[in-house]
């Protein structure tokens, strides 16, 4: 089976970033302003933002995102410019997004979650020009001292005596958009690196294009559907599964501020949802709520997942409630503008032990250690090639030489691909922890800990837990009497608090080690 069906408009090859060719969509969006701005000419009176009691058509969404594009405008941004977007998931976060879009610049997503260490970083190596965050968050904000390029800060709050946000969307609407090209990059998200400092994914409007039509015609999703974002907007599934496909669609966004088992169900049947991405523990801790039953959930039809394999119990009972519901595995990577693979949502009970098709135009190779494609079934390291697959890290060739191969992104997962084309993925070839979808290198937490005066080494590991999938133990091997509270409140300082270890063993003896000096952390996850 392949996606190759009377919804999936026509493909043709064409040259991408100077040495690739992709098969990428004939008639597209030329930007993800003129998506936006499609979106409108075609369901102008539809809702499209839902946020609390704030509710947008598209028309009155693009009004007020040109309203803030002439706010960037005034402030002297030029096309290219970097803003920097630190909020949780509220309505002015596409606004800023839709905005920058029309005036060619750069969005680069931080997470609420990252530490001042990690947000300097990040504001200086893509030498952003200004910072959009939380006022909640103003006292993590670096110095600025250490990030000079950041000219303007705005602060946004639902009290208007804290909230700077009337700077940018009080302002005449902006006449014209800037004009970009399609390879233009739109979006620099920052992904964990297994040397400790992340690496700044460059999603170009024609990525980001083809990703949203992948989702819109592989889920038939229509102006009527209805998404509920539960996930972080700042994330690539967030930014793209959830913001940029009902951009494509046309239909609405409903965006929940933080996600609670509880209050997903109540907003689910109140909004009528009809389509979600979340990761399967979210999914396990709706059903856990003994109230499951009495949500009238009849009109949600698609429920996307990834990150993490769905339990068959899971699958199961959410058959046996909501018979509608077609669940779809979605595998992809901020490096791939969210999907290279989605399960169509009838063959998921079937190939529970896949992740679905690669997406129409992907190819997805299983790449042996002496550089050869693989035949089908045998576990390889999976490469990735679409018009999804960005074009590199922004200020970084050396990773990008390393990570990309004539159009195809080295994923650094160990998979095969069956006769059939389904794509299986059994481990990682990082030392990465996924905690219920999001994604931790253990070198990154072992830098930190590396750093505390009484710590001589440690190991990062992979805890399984039934409801996250993982959660990040620690081996820490010490010079000095500390307690492990110590050690987590030096982490929390420097990390972004899902990455800080949850247990710990601290302990006297060295790290057991192979012939070669590297640590042996499944004898680790044996003993421990």
């Amino acid at each position: 089976m392949d996606w190759s069906r009377s919804q999936i408009p026509p493909m043709r090859s064409e040259a991408r970033f100077g040495d690739r060719v992709v098969p990428a969509f004939v008639d597209r969006p030329s930007s993800l302003w003129a998506m936006i701005a499609e979106a409108a000419a075609r369901n102008g009176d539809g809702e499209a933002l839902v946020c609390g009691n704030v509710r947008l058509s598209w028309r009155q969404t693009v009004e007020q995102a040109v309203r803030i594009a002439s706010g960037f405008r005034k402030l002297g941004l030029q096309r290219g410019d970097r803003v920097a977007i630190l909020l949780g998931n509220r309505i002015e976060f596409p606004l800023l997004l839709f905005a920058a879009a029309h005036e060619g610049l750069v969005t680069v997503l931080l997470s609420t979650r990252q530490q001042k260490p990690e947000i300097a970083y990040v504001l200086a190596d893509c030498g952003a020009k200004i910072l959009i965050h939380e006022a909640a968050l103003a006292e993590r904000l670096p110095d600025a001292r250490d990030v000079p390029d950041v000219m303007h800060r705005i602060a946004v709050d639902d009290d208007a005596k804290l909230s700077r946000f009337s700077v940018l969307a009080d302002n005449a609407p902006a006449p014209t958009p800037i004009e970009t090209n399609e390879e233009d990059t739109a979006m620099i998200l920052y992904t964990s690196g297994t040397t400790g400092k992340p690496k700044g994914a460059m999603l170009a409007h024609c990525n980001i294009v083809h990703s949203s039509m992948v989702f819109v015609s592989c889920l038939e999703l229509t102006a009527s559907d209805r998404s509920i974002a539960a996930v972080p907007l700042g994330h690539v599934t967030g930014v793209v599964a959830n913001i940029t496909t009902m951009i494509c669609c046309g239909g609405a966004l409903i965006i929940m501020p933080e996600f609670k088992a509880a209050d997903y169900l109540k907003l689910a049947a109140r909004e009528r949802v009809t389509y979600t991405v979340m990761v399967p523990a979210m999914y396990n801790l709706c059903l856990l709520r003994p109230d499951f039953d009495s949500y009238d959930l009849s009109s949600w039809r698609i429920g996307g997942f990834g990150g993490a394999p769905m339990p068959v119990a899971t699958i199961e009972k959410l058959k046996a409630t909501i018979p509608g519901l077609k669940l779809a595995n979605c595998y992809g990577a901020t490096e791939t503008t969210s999907p290279s693979t989605i399960m169509p949502g009838e063959l998921t009970a079937s190939h529970i032990d896949s992740v679905g098709l690669p997406c129409p135009g992907a190819r997805i190779i299983a790449m042996g250690t002496d550089g050869r494609e693989l035949p089908p079934g045998e576990i390889g390291e999976l490469w990735i090639q679409s018009a999804s697959v960005i074009k590199g890290y922004w200020n970084n060739p050396k990773a990008t030489a390393e990570s990309f191969t004539a159009g195809f992104w080295h994923s650094g997962d160990l998979g095969s691909i069956d006769l059939d084309g389904f794509v299986r993925v059994f481990d990682r070839q990082k030392d990465m922890i996924n905690r219920g979808g999001l994604k931790i290198y253990s070198a990154e937490v072992e830098s930190v800990l590396a750093g505390h005066p009484a710590v001589v080494e440690s190991a990062i590991i992979a805890k399984p837990c039934p409801v996250l999938g993982e959660r990040v133990h620690a081996v820490v091997v010490t010079r000095a009497q500390v307690g492990s509270d110590d050690l987590r409140a030096w982490c929390a300082e420097r990390l972004s608090d899902y990455k800080v270890p949850e247990t710990m063993v601290i302990t006297a003896d060295p790290l057991p080690r192979n012939a070669n000096g590297k640590v042996l952390k499944r004898q680790l996850r044996e003993l421990w």
